[in-house]
């Protein structure tokens, strides 16, 4: 049996960051090659990949910018982004404004796009990171939630000498990747302060704020059909929904990670039609709209979701041709018995395996299908 690793309870502050000091005389000083127990193994992974690079803790940066032509770029590719990041990050100004940490959003190369909060531009610490179009990825300035969000793709918070290079250690800050609708990371959502107490809740508001601003992207895509996607017994019309955008063919052209996961997706590849995902015909979920009601629906993987289908909200009404009777359920489990048995060539023990069923079901089901045809 193995015993997951759980970190060391830390009372103080001050105890904290005598750990972080001793973690980096141990890693960044003395080169040590076992890692440190309770050292979050992210923050070692990217300490060890700037050790690789030739960095040195003591070296000082200049928190370089990238060129002005490529900053236009970045902010001329970033626009939908942007778009659905202002009124999360208008929120967040509200839900931050005690603590003295802001907002910086950056492109998926570690560009930044925007910054918002309270930035005190006179303090030099400010005003080196608080600029757009200044590269802060982990080639740049080392280790930073920042870099390290871009390269684990993973939330994170980083305290002061958790970062790599001295000249960061006064920062303190969450990060969270951001996924757009074909399911590729376009950037990252940075929470900093200077010389701030921790705020580790802060690593949940970025979270949860990430997948605001990713639902938004995914929403904005064009589609006749939007399907919100939830586990039986769950509810829905939440930011938690998965979120699947559908055009007048039945393909799939936009999905959340929640949708991306629930219908196990392949990120970055071409979306599928709808049809291969959902064990029902592509014109009864358009119908699905007309009811406004969630429904449980078989997927070819043999689980069920619960859906609630609604036209676009993108101004585009729903085409008549779509006008067809919604497929009985008993119809539509039988069509994915069929298929399973199909796939397994004829091998009904292999087919009532791959369904989580009895081979005995599978025989009564299909019997059950020929008598009432």
């Amino acid at each position: 049996m193995t015993i997951p690793r759980t970190l060391p309870a830390v009372t103080t502050e001050g105890d904290r960051l005598a750990r972080i000091e001793r973690a980096r005389r141990d890693i960044l000083n003395d080169g040590a090659v076992a890692s440190v127990d309770w050292l979050e193994p992210w923050i070692d992974r990217s300490w060890r990949r700037c050790l690789a690079r030739g960095f040195q803790p003591s070296q000082r940066l200049a928190f370089d910018a990238v060129s002005a032509a490529e900053a236009r770029r970045a902010l001329e590719a970033s626009r939908p982004l942007l778009q659905a990041a202002a009124p999360v990050i208008r929120s967040l100004a509200r839900a931050m404004a005690d603590t003295r940490y802001f907002a910086v959003l950056t492109d998926a190369k570690g560009v930044v796009i925007d910054v918002n909060g309270p930035v005190d531009l006179q303090n030099p610490q400010a005003s080196a990171i608080a600029r757009i179009g200044v590269n802060l990825s982990e080639a740049a300035v080392g280790t930073t939630a920042i870099g390290a969000t871009l390269t684990e793709l993973q939330p994170v918070w980083l305290h002061r000498g958790e970062h790599f290079f001295n000249d960061t250690t006064v920062y303190s800050c969450a990060g969270a990747p951001l996924f757009g609708p074909d399911g590729n990371c376009v950037g990252m959502l940075d929470l900093t302060g200077i010389n701030v107490p921790e705020r580790q809740a802060l690593k949940h508001l970025v979270t949860q704020s990430a997948r605001s601003i990713e639902n938004a992207l995914t929403l904005s895509q064009p589609h006749r059909l939007l399907l919100r996607l939830s586990w039986p017994g769950a509810g829905l019309a939440e930011d938690s929904d998965g979120l699947v955008c559908v055009n007048a063919e039945g393909d799939i052209t936009a999905v959340n990670r929640a949708a991306a996961n629930m219908l196990a997706l392949t990120p970055g590849s071409l979306w599928p039609h709808v049809s291969d995902v959902f064990a029902v015909p592509a014109a009864s979920l358009f119908d699905l709209a007309r009811l406004q009601r969630p429904t449980e629906l078989p997927l070819w993987s043999g689980l069920r979701l619960q859906v609630l289908a609604s036209a676009s909200q993108n101004g585009v009404k729903l085409s008549q041709t779509h006008a067809t009777p919604v497929v009985p359920l008993k119809e539509v489990e039988t069509a994915l018995i069929r298929k399973a048995v199909d796939d397994a060539r004829g091998n009904v023990m292999e087919a009532a395996r791959s369904l989580g069923i009895s081979r005995a079901t599978v025989y009564r089901k299909l019997m059950r299908q020929k008598k009432s045809g």
